[in-house]
């Protein structure tokens, strides 16, 4: 059997490269070009070595872990003793979770089960089980690029999740809990009070309100003529807004006793704000059926 060792180590190189470029994406670390082509240079020499007599030691795992270390420290430096073991731990996960969307790749495609006359065989030859140039050269590229993805897209869920908070709106007995979205982009205040609005999914949360008060909630130009009386009616509000592409509108808006907000960090109680009346979905997925004004952080009364 032919083995074309050039070919072997150019592709380690483009390969170790790669490995090292998307561990320095999720590390957030910009890394010079040549210090990631010299990491990877050296990374691509363990292959070599391998076919070199006399130096077997190489396979040993204590020898592996220390190539490993000089590969990061080529590539990533050496500052300080965690964000090197940060470096190089991702580095193995990296190399593992390509490596492996690499097999499953492979196993997903390969037909090795087959049917004969109605008798269930296996296909398999007694040299292990090989992997072909083509699959390599199309199968670790788009593994890489859907790692990329599949984690950006992580990444990006877990800073949604970090804006979610827990809010608790009081009005009288009754006690709406929900999801919030911390929205730096809504800036809606009463223009008499100065009060922040934040808004509130009726869809989700209408059980709290009575249906007279709905209705008049709905009806944000009419919501003070006649009808039945509603306990919660002398703390309706019309908050005007605009949005984009549209002119002047009106959203109804509840004045609540107090609005209890809790995130990772801390418990904050609001007393100052409004809450808009929302008829239509927030959130299609139901992520969040409430969302915050950031002023409203900005309070600093804690909660016993």
């Amino acid at each position: 059997m032919a083995v074309y060792l050039d070919v072997i180590w150019l592709l380690n190189v483009c390969f170790d490269y790669m490995l090292l470029m998307l561990t320095s994406l999720l590390l957030k670390r910009h890394v010079r070009k040549r210090r990631l082509a010299a990491g990877a240079l050296f990374a691509s020499l363990y292959v070599i070595f391998l076919f070199i007599p006399g130096l077997e030691f190489m396979v040993h795992p204590i020898v592996k872990l220390f190539y490993s270390f000089i590969i990061v420290s080529i590539t990533f430096g050496f500052t300080r003793f965690r964000s090197f073991i940060q470096s190089w731990l991702l580095f193995y996960f990296v190399t593992f979770m390509i490596g492996g969307g690499m097999l499953g790749a492979h196993y997903f495609l390969k037909q090795e089960v087959g049917v004969y006359n109605g008798a269930i065989a296996t296909q398999g030859s007694g040299f292990g089980d090989p992997v072909s140039w083509v699959f390599v050269l199309v199968g670790f590229p788009s593994v890489w690029f859907f790692s990329k993805k599949r984690l950006g897209d992580i990444e990006a869920k877990k800073i949604h999740y970090d804006q979610i908070a827990s809010v608790k709106i009081m009005i009288d007995d009754v006690i709406v809990t929900a999801p919030a979205l911390i929205d730096s982009g809504n800036q809606l205040k009463d223009p008499l009070s100065g009060a922040p609005v934040m808004i509130l999914d009726m869809t989700i949360h209408a059980n709290h309100f009575s249906e007279n008060f709905l209705k008049k909630a709905k009806n944000v130009t009419d919501f003070q003529s006649e009808g039945e009386v509603d306990r919660w009616e002398h703390r309706l509000r019309i908050v005007p807004f605009r949005a984009v592409g549209q002119d002047h509108q009106f959203l109804c808006a509840i004045k609540p006793d107090a609005v209890e907000i809790s995130t990772n960090e801390e418990t904050i109680v609001v007393k100052k704000v409004l809450v808009g009346l929302s008829f239509q979905s927030l959130s299609g997925e139901k992520e969040y059926s409430c969302i915050l004004h950031p002023k409203m952080l900005a309070e600093k009364a804690n909660a016993s």
